[in-house]
């Protein structure tokens, strides 16, 4: 079901048949719209919410001719939001006055009386620059915290992660697809982010989707975008993932949860650069670098029929594998001191820094959730240390940690076994989380679970 919220149109008119006349036909086209009867309250209206457009009359009643107090409105709109696109109207057809409207801003005009299909054909134009607008503006923003986040993390102290930057300097510039392989948690969007940052596509937008946060009922309106009437709930066009990363980088998170029906649609777009939005006829193309990641095994995946081989031709152009944290325990106190000190900027902990009973802690620990479980930890300690140094006891790995060399004299069928189980036990039977936190898929996980015959005594398995 779609559940996005209809585009809202201001409408500023001093009559009241005009506002519900101009109201009417936009909800036939599938607008929402508030109405103003004076340049007052739409300035009231647009300080309370958010608009899509506005859609403006150039003369009130205290001057029904010259179009000042529409020309002020308009100057004042433009002020308190100027993303905000103004369309304008005037009953006089004056020319000189709608091109002075342009002039200080408004995007479009229209002329009373006015033409319904021209006028929904503007408003439509305007409202769709706009969310696109706003959508590169969120993007950029999200580029830059992620740059910020990313330095820190990107700690290559260890020899395994050193090898991992020098190849991603090798590969950033090439226009390459990549795949990029890792447990949970170990830093994969990181590493994407990195890669579009050292391409020659940095300055355009980097797209991320989460593709296990696709249903497959609404795959192709996310990805290739769909025409109004596509579907039932299809009320405006919506653009795609690819669209939106044209020129630039799209990420494709989980990418081994791509349901199969899916796939040729996907590979598709990856040959050729071609697709349709949803509902349409009409082939539009698209340029994008295409970097993708997973913790599944999408070799064992292809064999078992789940996964297209030559989808994943596609995407393993290029491949980087991420080492889990254990494997790069030269970099786990960096990290955990880089984690901290942010923490501690951020919580107004200053001077705050590991005891070395913490350190020795940090270092025992096999860390199931990779850096991102580090992450966290570092944060928590941060705000429940009560003096200026971080103590073991305040990492609070949580009841179920278990010191490494629990495992020593098990094999590795019991280890496998016993850590399966004790994630199940720690997540309360979740299974996503459960497999979350061992860095495993959740239908791995359930094979192992179907191996072992483990379904722990009064504990709920969610397999939705």
């Amino acid at each position: 079901m779609n559940t996005k919220p209809e585009p809202t149109v201001l409408l500023a008119d001093d009559q009241a048949d005009v506002r519900e006349a101009l109201r009417l036909l936009l909800k036939s086209d599938g607008l929402a719209s508030v109405a103003a009867e004076s340049p007052a309250a739409a300035l009231d209206a647009l300080r309370k919410r958010e608009f899509a457009c506005a859609l403006i009359d150039l003369n009130y009643a205290r001057d029904t001719t010259s179009g000042d107090e529409g020309l002020q409105l308009l100057a004042r709109l433009r002020e308190q939001a100027p993303e905000l696109p103004v369309v304008v109207m005037t009953a006089w057809g004056s020319v000189p006055l709608a091109v002075e409207a342009m002039r200080r801003g408004a995007v479009d005009f229209v002329e009373k009386p006015w033409d319904n299909v021209r006028l929904l054909r503007v408003l439509r134009a305007q409202i769709a620059l706009c969310e696109g607008a706003r959508r590169q503006r969120r993007l950029e923003a999200e580029n830059a915290l992620l740059r910020g986040a990313g330095a820190t993390e990107l700690v290559a102290e260890s020899a395994p992660m050193r090898r991992v930057l020098e190849m991603l300097e090798r590969i950033a510039p090439s226009d390459a697809n990549v795949l990029v392989l890792g447990e949970n948690g170990t830093g994969k969007g990181v590493i994407a982010q990195r890669l579009h940052e050292r391409s020659a596509r940095a300055g355009r937008s980097l797209v991320k989707v989460n593709m296990g946060g696709i249903a497959e009922s609404v795959f192709e309106s996310e990805m290739f975008g769909h025409v109004r009437g596509a579907f039932t709930d299809a009320k405006g066009e919506r653009i795609g993932r690819f669209e939106l990363a044209d020129g630039g980088t799209l990420f494709l998170d989980e990418v081994g949860n791509v349901p199969a029906s899916q796939q040729p649609k996907l590979l598709r777009v990856l040959e050729d650069g071609e697709f349709e939005r949803l509902g349409s006829s009409r082939t539009q193309r698209v340029d994008v670098r295409l970097i993708s990641a997973t913790n599944a095994d999408l070799a064992e995946e292809v064999a078992a029929g789940r996964f297209r081989r030559d989808l994943l031709y596609r995407l393993n152009t290029l491949e980087l594998r991420l080492p889990p944290l254990r494997e790069r325990a030269e970099d786990i106190l960096p990290l955990a001191r880089a984690f901290l000190a942010r923490s501690a900027q951020r919580y107004g902990r200053h001077g705050l820094r590991l005891a070395p009973s913490a350190e020795r802690a940090l270092l025992d620990w096999r860390w199931p959730g990779n850096v991102r479980e580090l992450q966290h930890l570092m944060e928590r300690a941060a705000l429940l240390a009560d003096r200026d140094q971080v103590e073991a006891a305040a990492l609070n790995f949580g009841a179920s940690a278990q010191p490494t060399q629990d495992l020593d004299g098990m094999t590795l069928e019991q280890a496998e076994a016993w850590l399966v189980a004790r994630a199940m036990e720690r997540h309360a039977g979740n299974l996503q989380h459960a497999a979350d936190a061992l860095g495993i898929t959740r239908q791995s996980l359930y094979r192992r679970l179907e191996k072992h015959e483990l379904r722990p005594a009064g504990t709920h398995v969610d397999t939705d």
